[in-house]
């Protein structure tokens, strides 16, 4: 297969779209006077779960309570919205540009449930690190360095320093 029949799709040059993200950033920091983030989506879906399988054990719970209220669900939060809009959006965006496909793009040197796998295993340790942390990389490092906050710049350091030496172990699989 010719490189242009199986590239047939333009991107956005990086740089314009971390500029567009700039904006959006000021943007959420001017409406809502804070930053990006979207852990809080997930916590607030996980304690809606667990309160509708077991209303007792969420209410009864030190972490699960702090986040029920009689009056009002943990869905209703705008962070819950924020997800919302950005699944919606990458929907619209790949129909638009016919990029929706049941495929999973990986390495000739591994298998697609090997890929898979990785993606879940990272999905999870991403999950389990945003809540020890306090908050994914766009409310910590993103949001932080938005505000010149030393602990976002750290962050942001870390998270790409980690990534960095991670991938150099696990290479052979893409490379």
């Amino acid at each position: 297969m010719k490189e242009k029949e199986r590239n047939t799709h333009t991107y956005w040059n990086p740089y314009f779209g971390g500029f567009l993200l700039g904006l959006l950033i000021i943007f959420t920091f001017y409406i809502t006077g804070r930053g990006l983030g979207a852990s809080g989506a997930m916590k607030s879906t996980v304690v809606t779960v667990v309160d509708a399988a077991s209303h007792e054990y969420a209410a009864n719970s030190e972490y699960y309570s702090k986040f029920i209220n009689e009056d009002n669900s943990p869905m209703n939060n705008w962070l819950v919205f924020e997800v919302l809009g950005i699944l919606l959006g990458a929907f619209i965006s790949g129909g638009i540009s016919g990029r929706i496909k049941w495929r999973t793009q990986h390495s000739p040197k591994i298998t697609a449930r090997r890929r898979l796998g990785f993606a879940l295993a990272g999905g999870i340790l991403f999950g389990v690190g945003s809540q020890i942390a306090r908050g994914c990389t766009s409310g910590a490092a993103l949001s932080g360095m938005a505000v010149l906050s030393t602990g976002g710049f750290i962050t942001m350091l870390a998270i790409f320093g980690t990534g960095y030496i991670v991938a150099y172990f696990f290479r052979k699989n893409w490379i």
